[in-house]
């Protein structure tokens, strides 16, 4: 964590400087603006190019194998694990129904019915639990 902060830190201070010495180059009448504004595009562009490949090992690689026994053996029905799936993704009840082409009173008794399965009271916690139970991919 020391290091990530120290790295943030540094980039930091590095972009001032830069700012700082753009400002100073563009005042002397040396560069122009549009050089300026160019320069320090590519700099940010390689710095999120930098921070996208160090962040990008650091997930997780928690096995995504699905249960489908527990699955069956919850009675979770082929339709109701595919309402899961699209809750677990935040999707609103409406938007679900647009997606499955079924009635949002159809996906409110597949909620309805996943609770009662999952044995939860809200959907966040439907959606943990089904984690825990590796249903869900985490």
């Amino acid at each position: 964590m020391k290091k990530t902060i120290f790295v943030f830190s540094a980039l930091i201070v590095a972009l001032l400087a830069l700012f700082q010495l753009s400002r100073y180059a563009y005042f002397s009448g040396d560069i122009a603006i549009e050089l300026v504004i160019a320069v320090i595009a590519v700099i940010f562009f390689v710095i999120g190019i930098y921070i996208n490949k160090k962040s990008g090992g650091h997930y997780s690689t928690k096995s995504a194998t699905i249960d489908s026994e527990k699955i069956n053996k919850l009675g979770i029905s082929n339709r109701e694990y595919e309402v899961l799936v699209h809750i677990s993704k935040g999707m609103s009840n409406k938007e679900i129904a647009d997606k499955l082409f079924i009635s949002e009173s159809t996906i409110k008794t597949h909620v309805s019915n996943l609770l009662v399965k999952l044995d939860a009271k809200r959907r966040t916690q439907a959606i943990q639990k089904a984690k825990d139970l590796q249903i869900l991919p985490h």
